[in-house]
């Protein structure tokens, strides 16, 4: 058994997410920082945080000098920069510890968001008609309305409003070239569906597990879409925070379940190989199940989908915390 464990994380810095006013998403790695500590100090395990600040030579040198038996990564990426969240990944294996969640490949891929798309259709998996726009949308636009903009890399729901949902050209251009000039230049556009949205926990190395699926339920006044918008997660004060909630286990009948568990388990050996990731799920208008998303190593906080699976399959928070360190250590050695 391990004895001494490194939690690892980003700082909160200011950065343009707080200049959008989307600070609390980047906050809120310190309240899971807190919660993993907390569990680990239940545990027996001798805990410390290793914070982690630009510029990424600094970060290395952190990381190098980090003295324990286990790395717990919680490193979501510098403030405004998603893909030095692969990159910090890619650095923990230097110090030759273990270390918990997804390998930094799968973080990699999957914070691009086009990317696994492309994967997911070419595996036969369905997931909504997209199309990647820099800028004005081309003249040879051909999804169906309504759509729904996002960014092609960022995670939390950053830049996701009600006016993410697009019915017409114009509003389509005004809300790409806002996602562009807001996040790196680039929008994903997909066909919306306005089913049922579901997400499923999938855990594990040589074996994996999915967790009990959970369901987004929305009681939005009509004509609001049903999304999960950046106030919806973050902005208790708001209509969409007070509208949207979770329930786990989902109301779904048998087979509705082994499709999204067969599926969820398909993506993760697709996209992710081994650790924790969250599948993202939406109904379309005939029921089919669509992957809207993948989430290498998510929110792991007591109050939030994957810890809420756990919890319902059975697992206490310290028990789902002590899994997630068997999975690291399991890598290391083999068996």
């Amino acid at each position: 058994m391990c004895a001494k464990v490194a939690i690892v994380y980003n700082q909160p810095d200011r950065s343009r997410y707080a200049d959008m006013g989307e600070w609390a998403a980047i906050a809120g790695v310190l309240e899971e920082a807190d919660a993993v500590e907390k569990a680990l100090g239940e545990l027996g395990y001798d805990s410390f945080r290793v914070p982690l600040s630009p510029p990424l030579n600094r970060a290395r040198d952190v990381i190098n000098s980090v003295k324990a038996d286990l790395i717990f990564n919680l490193f979501e990426g510098f403030d405004g920069q998603p893909g030095t969240e692969a990159v910090i990944a890619g650095m923990l294996p230097e110090t030759r510890l273990p270390v918990t969640g997804c390998t930094p490949d799968a973080i990699k891929l999957c914070t691009d968001k086009v990317r696994v798309k492309d994967i997911l259709t070419a595996n036969g998996i369905k997931t909504p008609r997209y199309l990647l726009v820099s800028g004005k949308p081309p003249s040879s636009f051909n999804l169906s309305f309504p759509c729904i903009v996002k960014t092609r890399s960022e995670h939390a729901s950053h830049g996701m409003s009600e006016d993410s949902v697009v019915h017409n050209m114009r509003q389509l251009e005004i809300q790409t070239a806002k996602v562009s000039c807001l996040f790196g230049g680039e929008a994903l556009v997909e066909e919306y569906e306005d089913g049922r949205e579901f997400n499923v926990l999938v855990m594990g190395k040589s074996k994996t597990e999915a967790f009990p699926i959970s369901e987004i339920i929305f009681k939005l006044p009509a004509g609001k879409p049903r999304i999960l918008t950046y106030s919806a997660k973050w902005d208790p004060g708001n209509e969409y925070y007070n509208c949207s909630c979770r329930q786990c286990p989902a109301e779904v009948d048998e087979e509705l379940r082994r499709t999204a568990v067969d599926t969820a388990l398909s993506v993760f050996r697709l996209c992710i190989g081994w650790g924790y990731a969250r599948v993202d799920f939406r109904e379309d208008a005939h029921g089919t199940l669509k992957v809207i998303d993948v989430n290498p190593n998510p929110d792991i906080s007591p109050d939030v989908g994957a810890a809420c699976q756990a919890i319902v399959s059975g697992l206490s928070y310290n028990q789902f915390i002590e899994r997630i360190i068997s999975i690291a250590l399991e890598e290391t050695h083999g068996n």
